[in-house]
C-alpha cells in the first residue's frame, strides 16, 4: 500500500515532524518519489510501529538505530541491549518538568546537570526524557545542596567525578566483553551469535551489575571516610571536633549500601 506522508502519519499515529525526524536521524529508509511526491509503503509503516515500540519500551534512538541496523530480521531486541535498557530507564521516564517537580528542584538545576554531562536523557519520539535512575540523583542532590554546599563547587567536583567514572566504565565493559559476553556468545568476526548464549550473556549483566554497583560504592565510601580519618589526623586542631563528631553520630565507617 501506498501513503503520502499525511497518510502515513496519520496509520502510524505519529506527527509528521516526527517521520522527517526519524528520516534525519536515519532511522527511516528515503521515499521514493512520483514527481515532486514522496511516496511511502506499507515496509515504512511497519518501521514506524517499530521505532514507536521501542521507544515505548524505553530505549533510546541510538539503541532503536542498533536494534534496527543489526536484528531487522527478528521481532525482539538483543538480550544484552534489553538488559543494558531495563537497568537504564526502569518502568517510567520523566519529561523536565515531570522530573524537576517530582524531585522538587527547580527546571533550571536539571539544565545544569544536563549541560554538565551529569544527566543524560533519552530521546523517545523527538522528547527528551529522563529515567528513575535520573530522579534518584536528583532527590540525593537536592539533600547534599541542603547541607549547604554551593551549587557551582559542587557542580565542578560532580564534573570531575563524572569525567574519571566513563575511563573507568569503558574499561569494565572491556573486561565484561573480553571475559563474559564473548566467551557466553562463542562471538567471532564470522559467526553469528546464538539467542541461548546471548540471553546467558544478558542474565550474567544483571547479576553482576549490583555487585560491581556495591563493589564501587563500597570502595568510594571507605576511601572516603579513610582521607577523612586522615584529615583528622592531620589537623592542628581547627575544626577536628566537628568532623570527628559527624563521623561518630554517622558511623561513616559502617554503614550499607543498598542495591534495588
Amino acid at each position: 500500500m501506498n501513503y503520502r506522508v499525511e497518510e502515513l502519519a496519520a496509520a502510524a499515529d505519529v506527527r509528521v515532524d516526527t517521520i522527517r525526524f526519524y528520516q534525519s536521524r536515519g532511522l527511516l529508509p528515503k521515499p521514493r518519489r512520483e514527481g515532486r511526491v514522496a511516496i511511502y509503503g506499507s515496509a515504512h509503516l511497519d518501521r514506524l510501529r517499530r521505532i514507536r515500540s521501542l521507544g515505548e519500551q524505553g530505549f533510546s534512538l541510538a539503541q532503536i538505530g542498533r536494534v534496527l541496523q543489526e536484528g531487522e530480521a527478528s521481532e525482539n531486541p538483543e538480550p544484552l541491549l534489553e538488559a543494558l535498557v531495563e537497568k537504564e530507564v526502569g518502568e517510567r521516564t520523566y519529561t523536565q518538568s515531570e522530573l524537576a517537580q517530582e524531585a522538587g528542584i527547580p527546571e533550571a538545576l536539571v539544565q545544569a546537570a544536563v549541560a554538565a554531562g551529569l544527566a543524560q536523557p533519552i530521546e523517545i519520539e523527538g522528547e527528551v526524557r529522563f529515567t528513575g535512575a535520573d530522579l534518584e540523583m536528583a532527590r540525593a542532590a537536592l539533600v547534599i545542596l541542603g547541607a549547604g554546599f554551593p551549587l557551582d563547587s559542587l557542580l565542578s567536583v560532580a564534573v570531575s567525578h563524572a569525567k574519571h567514572v566513563e575511563g573507568l566504565a569503558d574499561e569494565a565493559i572491556d573486561l565484561f566483553d573480553d571475559y563474559i559476553r564473548k566467551p557466553k556468545t562463542g562471538l567471532t568476526e564470522d559467526e553469528s551469535e546464538d539467542p541461548a548464549s546471548q540471553e546467558a550473556a544478558a542474565e550474567a549483566f544483571r547479576d553482576l551489575l549490583p555487585q560491581v554497583t556495591r563493589l564501587v560504592a563500597l570502595h568510594f565510601q571507605r576511601t572516603l571516610v579513610a582521607r577523612a580519618i586522615e584529615r583528622l589526623a592531620e589537623s592542628d586542631g581547627e575544626g577536628r571536633g566537628d568532623l570527628k563528631r559527624a563521623l561518630a553520630v554517622t558511623g561513616a565507617h559502617r554503614l550499607q549500601v543498598e542495591w534495588r
